[in-house]
């Protein structure tokens, strides 16, 4: 089998997620360090540590492999692949000790994404996928579920972190949903959302201002466990484009529908 292979692939995001995860499990209770990149979007001594380990493992087991990571940004290779890296997802919980976060490690090819991992270290779940092969936690398949109906569904989203300055796709969106569906939550980690999505432990998701590694795995989990991602105005989805809604599959046209029409009613653009 090729080092480079969907499966091949796929084993080293699930290595890499678990070396990650120690480490956060490991420092969650004890002492943190915390600076601020903006007025509410926070790093700690735990993320640079986790990226630091997860990088240096993925180096030495794919040298010429480009890399895109939160914390150190982009580093170069010489070879087709970029591993898509979130050192950990959830930040603001995990500053403030709610145990719920998660490392999203994701590898992509001129053609998408090609294997995905998102790990809870917490629950000790390993979400994970690779193209063509399907999804599964801890061993198991995932399937998306079979909610077909807004007012049966329960929705989960997130706010970014310039909410406050620029409220009203997200704002508006949420409020549009939370009067059509069974239930709304906000976890506070986009990953584990599509990974739960994935696992049909939510019915669908949305959210605004997404960066690649925050939904590159999370994106093939959905696709590999039969649900549908779109960028949020239904147009395909790309990593790039990080205004996103997904769902399980018999639920897509009416969840998309319903975003398309809060779109052209606040006349509002998504940013590319």
């Amino acid at each position: 089998m090729s080092q480079d292979s969907p499966a091949a692939l796929r084993r080293t995001a699930e290595e890499g997620a678990r070396l990650a995860g120690r480490i956060l499990k490991d420092r969650f209770l004890g002492e943190r360090t915390i600076e601020y990149k903006g007025g509410i979007d926070l790093v700690t001594d735990a993320d640079k540590a986790s990226e630091e380990a997860l990088l240096a493992f993925l180096r030495e087991r794919h040298p010429t492999h480009a890399i895109l990571a939160e914390e150190s940004g982009a580093s170069a290779g010489t070879n087709h692949l970029r591993w898509l890296v979130d050192p950990l997802d959830g930040t603001t919980n995990y500053a403030h000790r709610v145990p719920h976060f998660c490392v999203s490690v994701a590898v992509e090819g001129p053609g998408g994404v090609l294997a995905g991992v998102v790990y809870d270290p917490m629950l000790d779940e390993l979400f994970s996928a690779a193209r063509g092969e399907g999804a599964t936690l801890n061993g198991r398949p995932l399937r998306a579920s079979n909610v077909g109906t807004l007012h049966q569904a329960l929705l989960c989203t997130g706010f970014p972190y310039d909410v406050r300055e620029r409220p009203e796709g997200p704002v508006g969106l949420f409020n549009r949903f939370i009067l059509r569906a069974q239930g709304m939550r906000r976890t506070g980690s986009a990953a584990m959302d599509l990974a739960y999505v994935a696992a049909g432990r939510f019915d669908g998701f949305f959210e605004f201002g997404l960066k690649p590694w925050d939904i590159a795995a999370g994106s093939l989990l959905v696709e590999e466990a039969g649900g549908v991602i779109r960028h949020v105005t239904g147009a395909p989805f790309s990593v790039l484009r990080g205004d996103v809604i997904a769902s399980a599959p018999a639920l897509a046209p009416e969840l998309l529908a319903e975003a398309k029409r809060f779109v052209e009613d606040l006349d509002w653009t998504p940013r590319a």
